[in-house]
């Protein structure tokens, strides 16, 4: 405890000490305060001088900078006319040398001094005419005689510079020259430099060897030109800039437009035939001529009207002869064909030359390509009569309406913003309805030789496999009540073909070809359950046989109508039946 009472006695001893220092501080805080405000309404006092001497300054320099200006407008008016007199006495002291005839001064004669030569000829030629002729003839040509030379020589050295690659010096012969007439030439100049430096070094050496890098690199060239001149129209080139910037475009590429067109058709028809003409090799075949003219127009008007195959059948071995690459890489060549001639195409001649490239995509991709897969096909269709025919027909069809979807598409983006306005879209438009109405009518002949070739090989399959004991069957105790052999052959065949169908079209196609196979289906079982004799059990055979067909009828999800057809067969089996029964039961 006493230890303890000892700590608080240090404690309270301590905090004394402590409470006389803190107050020490705070007396040196508020003495240091006093002070330092002190300081600061001196400095204030101080500034607030200052201030005034600052103002009295400014406003000393304000009438010092008036007086000066004044005098120097005074100077001005004084000095201006002196100058104008010494550059007329000194213009009057060259004109003498003119007229005497000869030129003694060192500005004429050394070529350093070519700038300040420039200068007093240009004036003096200004001089001269204002001069009458007849009095100053002479001295008036000895001055345009310089006036020329001059000029020459300033051209001949811009041209040098440019040369040299001197940009400095370029600039300022360009200074000089812009108060001659030969400003013009000087730009002519540069043109025909920069051409045959940039232009023509890219171009001449592609031109004849490699057309496709040619027209690459002109339209390369001529984009980043034009880009370049839109990106100048900003700047101050004068009233007319547009017109100037386009005669200068026209200066560097009017040779090479001229026969653009030109070497753009000539390399696409070079190409396409390249890319049709690996194809065909590829795929090891001699591509056949297609027959033109009367002959040809004749034997199609008979298979449109009688659907028989003209010729000889050809296997194929399943192909198609229709290739999505090589369509892809057309329709690219097309596309960048177009996107050329958008870009160098005079406007006038735009929609002209769009429908030329448009010509040449409809003859290498629509004619030799599809309507000689679609003639190929067509040849390669069996008789109805074949047994075990392939029918690759319909992959010719899947086919082709994935490239007329290609072609379509590229006709609305690529073509149709280059002819939208022009008469030339009627004309495209009228082209491409009649190449496409040709195409339907090869595809709709083939599509229905092809039907007929189906109908016949479940012909064969029910003529083989049906047999008559199979609806008159010799002990009718043991028939096993399910459809026969050759109705389950026919619907395989009928479900399999029906497949192929969805595959290879789309849209209202599928409804149309599978409404008219359903139909030409039961005609064909029609008439073939009429060739027989029925029994009581037979007849109800061929009623599981029809209803066997009316599930097979159902796949091809047409309207009822086509469906109800089979219901009438099941009904007219029916009453064969019945009639049969109605005969073997005897009479009560």
């Amino acid at each position: 405890f006493k230890k303890f009472v000892n700590h608080i006695e240090e404690l309270k001893q301590l905090d004394e000490r402590i409470q006389r220092k803190v107050e020490k501080l705070e007396q040196q805080c508020h003495r240091e305060a006093k002070e330092f405000a002190h300081k600061v309404q001196d400095l204030q006092r101080s500034n607030q001088v200052a201030f005034q001497h600052f103002q009295e300054l400014d406003e000393h320099i304000s009438y010092v900078a008036t007086k000066v200006c004044h005098l120097g407008d005074q100077l001005e008016g004084v000095n201006t006319p002196r100058q104008r007199a010494v550059e007329a006495q000194r213009l009057m002291t060259y004109f003498n040398e003119f007229l005497d005839g000869e030129l003694r001064s060192d500005v004429f004669n050394n070529p350093d001094k070519i700038k300040e030569a420039a200068d007093i000829i240009q004036k003096l030629h200004l001089i001269a005419q204002e001069l009458p002729f007849d009095r100053f003839s002479d001295v008036k040509a000895k001055i345009a005689s310089k006036y020329h030379d001059l000029e020459r020589q300033l051209i001949q050295e811009f041209t040098a510079a440019q040369r040299r690659g001197e940009i400095g010096r370029m600039r300022e012969v360009a200074a000089v020259l812009l108060h001659f007439k030969g400003y013009a030439h000087c730009v002519d100049v540069y043109i025909k430099q920069c051409q045959e430096t940039h232009v023509k070094e890219r171009l001449e050496e592609t031109r004849h060897s490699d057309v496709e890098q040619y027209l690459k690199n002109l339209y390369d060239l001529y984009s980043r030109t034009t880009a370049l001149a839109a990106k100048l129209t900003d700047f101050n080139l004068g009233s007319d800039k547009h017109t100037f910037l386009s005669k200068l475009i026209k200066n560097i590429f009017s040779c090479y437009l001229e026969s653009y067109i030109d070497m753009e058709r000539q390399y696409l028809q070079n190409r396409s035939g390249l890319i049709l003409q690996r194809f065909y090799d590829s795929k090891n075949h001699q591509k056949r001529p297609v027959g033109t003219g009367s002959m040809q127009e004749l034997k199609e008007r008979i298979r449109q009207r009688t659907n028989l195959p003209l010729g000889p059948s050809i296997d194929t071995h399943g192909e198609t002869f229709l290739s999505q690459e090589v369509v892809v890489n057309l329709l690219q060549e097309t596309r960048h064909a177009f996107e050329r001639c958008n870009k160098l195409s005079d406007p006038a001649d735009l929609p002209k030359n769009a429908f030329s490239i448009f010509l040449l995509l409809v003859e290498y991709l629509c004619v030799d390509h599809i309507d000689y897969a679609l003639e190929i096909g067509l040849s390669a269709i069996p008789s109805p009569d074949a047994k075990n025919a392939n029918l690759y027909f319909l992959d010719v069809v899947q086919q082709a309406n994935t490239i007329f979807h290609l072609f379509d598409k590229q006709f609305n983006d690529h073509l149709m913003p280059l002819i939208s306005s022009s008469p030339k879209l009627t004309e495209c438009l009228h082209k491409k309805k009649e190449v496409i109405e040709q195409m339907e009518v090869k595809l709709d002949t083939g599509i229905d030789r092809t039907l007929n070739c189906m109908i016949g090989q479940m012909k064969h399959i029910l003529v083989t496999e049906q047999k008559k004991t199979d609806f008159k069957p010799e002990d009718e105790n043991n028939v096993m009540i399910q459809y026969t052999t050759a109705c389950s052959k026919v619907c395989a065949y009928v479900s399999k073909q029906v497949e192929r169908v969805r595959r290879s079209m789309d849209g209202k196609n599928v409804d149309t070809v599978l409404t008219e196979l359903g139909v030409r289906f039961h005609r064909l079982i029609h008439e073939h359950l009429q060739q027989f004799n029925y029994s009581s059990m037979g007849g109800m055979l061929a009623i599981c046989d029809v209803a066997e067909y009316r599930r097979s009828a159902k796949d091809f999800r047409v309207r009822r109508g086509q469906r109800s057809c089979f219901c009438h067969l099941m009904t007219l089996c029916i009453f064969y039946s019945a009639i049969t029964h109605s005969h073997l039961v005897p009479n009560p």
